[in-house]
């Protein structure tokens, strides 16, 4: 079982490097001050997401990383976004990731360059347990997350009806599989 994971993704000449760690209770202020969901409202809200990431770890299914833009000098590391493998089950061939860019980190490459960083670790680290194709998920309107899919490899495979209230819109099913 995997228990602790920092993974890099490199600076651009507009970016700086980032950091992807494993979510921890430090991050609750944070998470609910850049997280694009209406249910972490509080820091309580917040707690309780980090707890369930927490659990996702411990019990192998779910890994959920922080995805901090790295500290320059005497600036602390800045929470950018949140990068997740998701549906991880030994011996089955695929697992779903997911991803959120805070809102003043949006258009500065740091959903590509998080979900490359993940989509390459989660490929090599379970490759053993018999992994080899990655679904991304999104909402049709959602055109950034396809040009985010494209730019880390995944390819658009088909439209997925909508299932409301859950998903209440048509969705684009993305794949990128493990180079054989």
């Amino acid at each position: 079982m995997i228990t602790a994971v920092t993974l890099g993704a490199a600076a651009t000449p507009t970016a700086s490097a980032l950091v992807l760690r494993p979510w921890c209770a430090e991050d609750v202020a944070a998470l609910v001050e850049a997280s694009p969901d209406p249910g972490l409202e509080c820091e309580d809200d917040g707690l309780r997401w980090v707890r369930a990431q927490e659990r996702g770890w411990a019990a192998g299914v779910r890994f959920g990383f922080a995805v901090l833009e790295a500290a320059g000098g005497a600036t602390p590391a800045r929470l950018v976004g949140n990068v997740v493998l998701k549906e991880v089950v030994s011996g089955t061939s695929s697992a779903e990731v997911g991803y959120w860019t805070a809102a003043e980190a949006r258009g500065r490459g740091v959903a590509p360059r998080a979900l490359k960083a993940l989509t390459d670790w989660s490929l090599d680290a379970f490759r053993a347990d018999g992994l080899e194709r990655l679904e991304l998920l999104h909402q049709v309107d959602n055109l950034a997350s396809c040009r985010v899919a494209a730019k880390c490899g995944y390819t658009y495979d088909r439209t997925l009806a909508s299932a409301p209230p859950a998903y209440p819109l048509d969705g684009h099913l993305h794949v990128r599989r493990a180079a054989s």
